[in-house]
């Protein structure tokens, strides 16, 4: 597990963007368990392509976007060990991945984006692929 004092600057910069963390199991259930409307998941990371793409292009898309998830959660992968191990079960069958990005409608999982999509990529290629989901499932 990382320390703490590591990953709270990587937590914050999804929360101080209207994020809820997801910190437990019970947490993960209470969000994503028959939730009605859409959900983003982010299962964020220390990655270098979490900080240096996915959380920019994820806080991008949701400035430029007309239409917006209803609900905005995060766990914490490396962290946050037993919470991100539910919330990858609701995203199976795809394997686990951080960072990753889920968008759950009226509690289906209808869009994924795995790390392998994330790396390599600028944040506004990673923006612009999330506006055009939230435009087709928002």
């Amino acid at each position: 597990m990382y320390p703490e004092e590591l990953v709270a600057p990587m937590r914050t910069d999804l929360t101080s963007a209207g994020f809820k963390e997801l910190k437990t199991p019970e947490d993960v259930d209470g969000e994503l368990k028959d939730q009605k409307g859409t959900t983003l998941l982010v299962i964020n990371s220390v990655c270098g392509c979490a900080a240096g793409a996915a959380r920019p292009g994820i806080k991008w898309a949701l400035q430029k976007s007309d239409k917006r998830p209803d609900h905005l959660t995060t766990v914490f992968a490396g962290a946050d060990v037993e919470a991100v191990a539910k919330a990858r079960q609701y995203t199976l069958p795809y394997p686990p991945s951080s960072p990753s990005i889920a968008l759950f409608k009226d509690g289906e999982l209808v869009h994924f984006v795995e790390r392998h999509h994330i790396e390599g990529r600028n944040a506004q290629m990673i923006g612009e692929h999330l506006v055009e989901v939230f435009d087709e499932f928002c």
